[in-house]
């Protein structure tokens, strides 16, 4: 039960980083309620992290303990690097709020909105990589509750996430990602003309596209028994 519970709170994890991602697209053009609905769903997203922790808190536990490989390297990296990053949209998230808790009456400058630019993109990077690092045992925990996947199904199954990743490469360019997480641009431009499904779909394959390369990142650290265990 509590693996279950592991995958489901990753996967709205997931759901409500793609949703904070498309921001102004998802709630059309009233700026009002875009932005509390913005504001609920960065809320709702501080409470997933806090019981996505309090879940692997046995982990955490164990950081200044054993020792540390490779693979162990990159990997509590990445959980920095992620924690640092959503703790940095949601400290200036609340200073940038001017619905849920614009009854406190805090005023913010340009430095609180680069602060939440760089930290929503960089933190949806390396929340996509520290996801792929860890998608052997994700699979791991869903052949537990499924049948064991036959070998046709893992050669559909690497051709599909190949075909993701490539179409995420795609995307990336497309939707001039680099260039938000390089902060060449300090406002993030909407086609309101654009279906939301669209954009939630490039956004799913850049997030596909890094989940990939997590994951073959943990297959060289690993090598060959983790190359094994792994479904793509």
């Amino acid at each position: 039960m509590k693996k279950l519970l592991k995958i489901t709170v990753d996967i709205l994890m997931t759901i409500t980083l793609l949703m904070l991602m498309a921001y102004s697209l998802v709630y059309g053009s009233n700026p009002t309620v875009g932005e509390s609905v913005h504001e609920w769903l960065g809320i709702g997203m501080f409470v997933l992290i806090a019981l996505h922790h309090y879940l692997n808190r046995k982990w955490s536990r164990s950081v200044c303990k054993g020792k540390y490989t490779s693979y162990r390297v990159v990997q509590t990296a990445l959980a920095v690097l992620v924690l640092l990053t959503m703790c940095g949209s949601m400290v200036s998230g609340f200073l940038l709020s001017r619905t849920v808790f614009s009854f406190l009456g805090i005023r913010s400058g340009q430095a609180a909105q680069t602060i939440h630019m760089l930290s929503a993109y960089w933190g949806f990077v390396f929340l996509s990589l520290h996801l792929g690092l860890h998608w052997n045992g994700m699979m791991g925990m869903v052949r537990k509750l499924t049948k064991k996947s036959s070998k046709a199904c893992k050669w559909i199954l690497r051709i599909i996430a190949a075909l993701i990743a490539v179409y995420g490469a795609y995307a990336f360019v497309k939707r001039d990602f680099g260039n938000y997480m390089l902060l060449r641009y300090h406002f993030v431009f909407f086609d309101f003309e654009e279906p939301l499904i669209l954009f939630l779909l490039d956004y799913a394959a850049i997030m596909g596209l890094f989940v990939y390369v997590g994951y073959y990142i943990s297959v060289l650290l690993i090598g060959k028994t983790g190359k094994k265990r792994g479904i793509l």
